[in-house]
């Protein structure tokens, strides 16, 4: 049997910052864009909606005079991320 694939993970972008910030502490939205070859507006939504369900905490701080945008994945899209890849595999393993 299938598992049920998350949704909000399901996004290829979503899907994208989940799978950088796992890997890092923090990462600013700069890098994030870059990585991801989103645009500003696009991934500013994105963060937005993981943000509002617990997945990344958002951040806005600044360097120097500049503004900037730190986003960090928290326990909970930890564990929202490792559901997601495991029921993904569930997909390829048969």
């Amino acid at each position: 049997m299938f598992k049920e694939l998350n949704p909000l993970l399901h996004s290829e972008l979503r899907l994208a910052v989940m799978s950088l910030l796992i890997s890092v502490e923090e990462a600013d939205f700069v890098y994030i864009r870059q990585q991801t070859g989103a645009t500003a507006g696009n991934l500013s939504v994105q963060l937005d909606k993981l943000a509002k369900v617990g997945y990344i905490v958002v951040t806005k701080t600044f360097k120097g005079k500049m503004p900037c945008t730190l986003c960090k994945i928290t326990p909970q899209g930890i564990d929202a991320f490792e559901e997601y890849v495991e029921a993904l595999k569930s997909y390829i393993m048969k």
